[in-house]
């Protein structure tokens, strides 16, 4: 293993600019962080974008410091922290990370191996690097509150072809017997959707009602909402069956959940980042959770959502795909790889 510099290339931002503004994203030169007692030094290979990288760069001010965004990535051990013990310098790992902490948009990364766990062996470094937060998502919003595992029904998806969405639909596949109803509007990603898992497609801007009464006819049991959510609750307390279920992972602020009581619907918050920034007893559920989903991925019951590679991780790439990002019409997950 080669020496670890002490100096390395990241990408950063110093104050909130739109998008295109050639200072919105920087390339720097930074420290080499050192890793705690539980972090794991990794020397990240390839990272994927999210939304809340630019939501992130849009409404967090760093006030001229630096801030390294990227919470998706793969990559390799260099070093360990003297409490670690799920890991072993020279594995290849892939993991989101936390939020609370220097993104992976750098070539040496520190994070708490309680995250982090072994990539699949069947897939690159970039399309391993696809994987972690949506697969994190997805899998909470399913199993851990709606507790579907091995459940029948039918799940509505929003967004069926988007990071999280395609997720959803696959692990849904894999692990439940659920009828998946996924939501898209334009022809390439509904077949991106049915591709990922969706048995059923219809278009979010359309009124979702009538579509889905001739798609479920009996109803919907679940609903994962990753867009939309404020504007179609009104649709989905019509559509979900009586102690149906929503969980949601869009952002606002408020919604009028009286019109859910009738029908006893629960409905559920996931943001995967709960358990890194509360630092909760039960962190290392995601080293669990990414360690299944690489098995799924080995057995070719999961694949990863990687369609597009722009290049190195730099400045210039970065903004590119956070103006993608922001143009809210990819489809599946946007990486980058190298330095």
């Amino acid at each position: 293993m080669n020496a670890i510099p002490s100096t390395m290339p990241a990408v950063a931002y110093r104050k909130s600019l739109p998008t295109d503004d050639p200072e919105s994203l920087l390339d720097l030169e930074l420290p080499v962080p050192a890793p705690g007692p539980r972090d794991l030094l990794v020397r990240v290979e390839a990272v994927a974008l999210n939304p809340v990288d630019y939501k992130i760069r849009q409404n967090a001010d760093p006030g001229g410091e630096p801030r390294v965004l990227g919470w998706d990535a793969a990559g390799t051990v260099v070093a360990v922290g003297e409490q670690v013990h799920l890991f072993s310098v020279g594995d290849e790992v892939f993991y989101a990370g936390a939020l609370n902490r220097p993104g992976a948009n750098a070539r040496f990364h520190a994070v708490d191996e309680r995250l982090v766990a072994r990539k699949p062996t069947a897939l690159s470094f970039t399309d391993a690097a696809a994987l972690p937060l949506t697969s994190l998502t997805a899998w909470e919003g399913l199993f851990d509150h709606l507790e579907l595992a091995d459940a029948t029904g039918t799940l509505l998806v929003t967004a069926a072809a988007g990071g999280v969405g395609s997720m959803v639909a696959q692990l849904a596949r894999a692990r439940t017997g659920l009828t998946v109803i996924g939501t898209a509007s334009r022809p390439e990603t509904a077949d991106f959707a049915r591709r990922m898992g969706a048995h059923h497609i219809v278009d979010h801007h359309q009124p979702l009602a009538p579509q889905l009464a001739e798609a479920a006819p009996d109803g919907v049991d679940y609903v994962f909402g990753t867009t939309g959510t404020e504007r179609n609750l009104s649709v989905y307390a019509d559509v979900l069956k009586p102690f149906g279920a929503i969980v949601a992972v869009d952002d606002f602020d408020s919604l009028p959940m009286g019109m859910l009581k009738a029908k006893s619907i629960a409905f559920h918050w996931e943001f995967m980042f709960t358990r890194s920034m509360f630092a909760t007893p039960d962190q290392q559920e995601q080293h669990r959770v990414l360690t299944e989903v690489a098995r799924l991925v080995d057995a070719g019951a999961v694949v990863s959502t990687a369609t597009r590679d722009l290049g190195p991780v730099n400045a210039a790439n970065l903004r590119e795909a956070h103006r993608l990002q922001e143009s809210g019409g990819t489809i599946g997950k946007l990486t980058l790889t190298g330095f």
